[in-house]
């Protein structure tokens, strides 16, 4: 009985150890081999190997894209106050992994891209008034990018920053949305007011466009009397007797069409 119970224990102590001397680095992730406190210079790919036993840890980076929040109150240039809910996706590179752990206690997005992000888009706010803020949301996401993403450096990469709310006080919103109003109110008018001017001209070239006509047919009757007894031969219905005068200086009639229905 001694022995079996001295065996079990070797074992399990065997089984320990043996647990103790290996690791997984699971996918999407990237090891730190630290030893007494000291951490390695490279580090560990995705998959199985082994260590020292109860002297060397593995620390796990995540190194997928992640998206957190960052909230910031700004100024815009005409001094108000505008608060803005952001979403920025990034990522830890591979080549960064060491340093990052060695320099920033805890999430690097919290000690670096945060406070990076929102120095950017107090920068980009300070720039635009509030009415330009609530208006110009993809310009203030590509200008808050591009700064964020210089002082950032290359350590971490900031894939994309997302604008999803701008938040203002009642008043200042009552205040735009009243201009927005006028605004529209004033475009309306003044497409009303061309529009109008262009029915107008319209009708004014088709007045005198008519008038010319009449004008054009008035001197081709003179010119040729034979042409209007035509077209009155050509619209005459056959039932109603119709007398043509030759024309102003014979008083005369030209022609005379028969009383009668037309013939089948």
């Amino acid at each position: 009985m001694p022995k079996l119970v001295a065996m079990a224990i070797v074992l399990f102590l065997a089984l320990i150890a043996a647990s103790a001397s290996s690791y997984i680095i699971e996918p999407g992730t990237r090891g730190l081999k630290v030893t007494l406190g000291k951490t390695a210079e490279d580090f560990l790919p995705e998959g199985f190997g082994l260590k020292t036993p109860f002297v060397t840890s593995i620390v796990a980076v995540n190194v997928r894209q992640r998206t957190q929040t960052v909230k910031s109150d700004c100024f815009s240039s005409d001094l108000q106050q505008v608060k803005i809910d952001l979403r920025v996706l990034f990522r830890v590179p591979e080549a960064s992994v060491v340093q990052i752990y060695r320099e920033f206690a805890g999430d690097p997005f919290d000690s670096l891209i945060a406070p990076r992000v929102q120095e950017a888009i107090k920068e980009v706010t300070a720039l635009l008034t509030a009415e330009l803020i609530v208006k110009s949301r993809e310009e203030i996401k590509k200008k808050t990018l591009i700064a964020a993403k210089q002082k950032i450096g290359t350590l971490l990469v900031v894939e994309d920053i997302v604008v999803r709310d701008i938040v203002l006080s009642n008043e200042l919103e009552k205040a735009i949305e009243g201009k927005m109003v006028a605004e529209q109110q004033a475009n309306q008018a003044r497409f009303t007011q061309v529009q109008t001017q262009v029915e107008a001209e319209t009708a004014v070239i088709s007045a005198k466009g008519e008038a010319e006509a009449i004008r054009v047919r008035g001197e081709a009757l003179r010119q040729s009397p034979a042409f209007l007894r035509w077209k009155i031969v050509e619209r005459w219905n056959g039932r109603s007797p119709m007398v043509v005068p030759s024309g102003p200086d014979n008083a005369g009639a030209a022609l005379l069409l028969p009383i009668g229905p037309a013939a089948p």
